[in-house]
This record gives structure tokens, C-alpha cells and sequence, in this order.
């Protein structure tokens, strides 16, 4: 990944479409005839601990974005979702992921719902940084890291979690407006007032993670990654093990394409910010079929499912990995915790790794005018 750094005013012409930006995560749904039945993975047997710098976390996490409003925009069954993250908890999972952009609003006050029997054994994570009428919940243009709008944001996070804490606060997008030192010191506050307990940073600019973390160490890294996108591997991850950060990757089964779901013949829902990535025109899907059809084939020789192969690969990339794949169904759920059972030898890592390098993806992953708020550097603090 490149740092680059752009003007409030490109911000401010991004924003009226910023809405797709926040309706990314990964929703992982099998196609019915790669689902196996029965297979040995199907439930975990232990999903073990992981850490974000200090923070300890389950190796697999739960993102909760799309139990507000899914790709195809319809309305999941709020007590179903509310379900879907009990089932998850009672099955090992201890790490939650939200934002205030989800929803917007909406999906803390679902997962504080759902949470509540047991909060106290799960860690909590969210974000702030979209400019959103905190009364309303209507995005407003651009990004809003004031350090005053910061610390109203979270009181709001915390009556709509309906808890007394975050136990880890990312700056969802870099304001190009505030230095990174200003977003540390109030965060530091938050931290001294117990409100929040670890904070983190997503899709920044590497020199802005340097400087955050010399002002407040940061806990964790939140950016896109799987076998379809690969970016972070070019400096984001490495930076993380030097500097003790873990890494949480969003969309790890690559917006279903990873679990066989998508082909050539996929037509997209309006509103569906799939249909802005030119990953997913129909060309580009033909051309990167390979991929899908390679994790299949490790699917098949290890009585897998396609999105436990591609879960189990990123979490035998480094052991400071917690990948978060959401759902809005229980079964999916089960079956995506289920890759902490699937394990790889040195060799088949290595012959894994070789073969997903050979495949070239054609297309970008994500539209111009979502991808100006990624990899973006904080003004230097005069």
C-alpha cells in the first residue's frame, strides 16, 4: 500500500457517495451445493486465545455490521441476530466488531442488546470517525475526528451498548483535518476516565500509525485482507510486528466471493456496493475464478468448507491475525468458527501460499470514491 495524502476538499467531494464505504464487511453465505455436511469442522473444539497487543481476544472474532441492513438492503429478524451473537458467544466467541457508521447507529444498539447476559466476557469493539448526526444517525459529508465530537460520539456508544466501557475504540477513517496527536490525546482521556481501554486505527497511513502509536501505544490495525486482497502484506502487517500491533482483517472471505456464492451469472441487489467494484464486473469475476476454484479444491482435501479454507489460511499467517467474518445466520456462524479447526503443515502453507501468488486478481477492491478515505496520512500537529 502506498501513503498518500489528499485535501479536505476531496473528502468533502467523496462524501455524498461515503455511504457504500461503510457497508463493507464480510458476509459469509455458501452456496448450497459447496456446503459439506456433517464435515468435522462444522464446530470448534477450542477457539483458543489471541492478542491485540495486550488485549485478549478469541483467534476469531464476530463483525456484527450487516445485522442492521444486508447487502441486498432488506431487514434482517432483530431477535434472530440477537441470537446469532449468543450462539456465537456460548460457542467461543469473545470478540464483537461494530461501528457507529453501522446502521448508522443501529447495530451497537443490537449488539449491546445482545450482549448484555454476558458482557463482561467479551471484549467490545467499535469506531468513530464518520461525520453522523449523532440524534439522527444521517451521514453528513466528510469525516469528523474533532477531539469534542470524539468524546460526545462515545458517550452515545456507550448508552447504545449499553455498557460502562469500549474495550477497544478504533478512528474508523483518518480525518484529514485533525492531527493524529489530537485523536491520541483524547482517546488517552477516555482511557483515564475508564470509558475506553485499548484503542486502534483502520485502513490509515503507515507514518500515521507510527506517530499514534508514539503518542498512545495502538492495540490493533483494522483493514481489509484475504486471498482476494492482499495489499496488507506489503508493509501494513510487518509494521503491525514491529510495533507489537495486532491485526484485524475486515472482509476476510472477500465479500463471499471466497465461500463460491458469486460467479459469472451473480447480479447484484441496487444498492449492493458490490456493483461499484470493478473486482466484480462480470469479466473481472471470470478472471478471478481461479481462486475460487483453488480454495475448493483445499475445501475438498480437508472436508472443509470453502470459507473455513480461507478463514484457516489467514489465521495461519501470523498469530497477532483475529479475522472478524460477520454473518445474519447462525449456521454460517458455527461453520466459520468451525476453521479453527483446520490446520495446514509448513509445506502445505507453503505450497498454499505459492499457488494463491501465482493468481493475479483483476480489478480494484474498492470505487475511487471509497478508496480516497483508505491509506490517508493525518496533518502534521503545529
Amino acid at each position: 500500500m502506498e501513503n498518500k495524502q489528499i485535501n479536505r476538499r476531496q473528502f468533502i467531494l467523496a462524501s455524498s457517495s461515503v455511504a457504500a464505504a461503510t457497508l463493507i464487511s464480510s458476509v459469509p453465505v455458501f452456496a448450497k451445493d459447496e456446503m459439506i455436511k456433517n464435515n468435522t469442522n462444522s464446530k470448534p473444539s477450542n477457539l483458543g486465545i489471541r492478542k491485540l497487543g495486550s488485549l485478549e481476544v478469541s483467534s476469531i472474532g464476530l463483525g456484527v455490521q450487516n445485522m442492521s441492513r444486508k447487502y441486498d438492503t432488506s431487514t434482517p429478524y432483530r431477535p434472530e441476530m440477537v441470537n446469532v451473537i449468543r450462539s456465537a458467544f456460548e460457542n467461543g466467541v469473545t470478540f464483537f466488531d461494530a461501528a457507529e457508521a453501522y446502521g448508522p447507529l443501529e447495530v451497537e444498539r443490537i449488539l449491546g442488546e445482545a450482549v448484555a447476559p454476558f458482557r463482561d466476557k467479551i471484549k467490545i469493539a467499535t469506531k468513530f470517525g464518520w461525520n453522523i448526526d449523532q440524534e439522527t444517525g444521517k451521514r453528513l459529508p466528510g469525516l469528523n475526528s474533532q477531539p469534542k465530537h470524539i468524546k460526545i460520539v462515545v458517550e452515545n456508544m456507550l448508552k447504545r451498548l449499553n455498557t460502562d466501557r469500549i474495550d477497544l475504540l478504533y478512528q474508523h477513517r483518518v480525518d484529514p483535518s485533525v492531527p493524529i496527536e489530537d485523536v491520541a490525546g483524547v482517546v488517552k482521556d477516555l482511557i483515564k476516565e475508564g470509558k475506553v481501554i485499548h484503542w486502534g486505527l483502520s485502513e490509515m497511513g503507515l507514518g500515521t500509525l507510527r506517530r499514534a502509536h508514539k503518542e498512545l501505544p495502538v492495540s490493533a490495525v483494522q483493514s481489509e485482507y484475504s486471498m482476494l486482497w492482499r495489499g496488507p502484506e506489503n508493509k501494513v502487517i510487518s509494521t503491525c510486528e514491529e510495533l507489537g500491533i495486532g491485526f484485524v482483517p475486515w472482509s476476510p472471505l472477500g465479500v463471499q466471493f471466497l465461500t463460491g456464492w458469486i460467479d459469472a451469472n451473480t447480479k447484484f441487489a441496487q444498492g449492493d456496493f458490490r456493483s461499484l467494484e470493478s473486482r466484480f464486473e462480470t469479466e473481472n469475476i471470470i478472471k478471478n475464478m481461479p481462486l475460487v476454484d483453488l480454495v475448493k479444491q483445499w475445501a475438498k482435501e480437508k472436508s472443509a468448507t470453502p470459507a473455513q479454507i480461507a478463514l484457516a489460511w489467514i489465521i495461519a499467517q501470523k498469530d497477532f491475525i483475529v479475522p472478524i467474518p460477520g454473518t445474519t445466520n447462525k449456521d454460517h456462524m458455527l461453520q466459520n468458527i468451525g476453521a479453527v479447526n483446520v490446520h495446514f503443515t509448513n509445506s502445505e502453507l507453503k505450497e498454499l501460499n505459492e499457488s494463491i501468488a501465482k493468481i493475479i486478481i483483476q480489478g480494484n477492491r474498492l470505487p475511487d470514491f471509497v478508496q480516497v478515505y483508505s491509506d490517508v496520512e493525518a496533518p502534521l500537529k503545529k
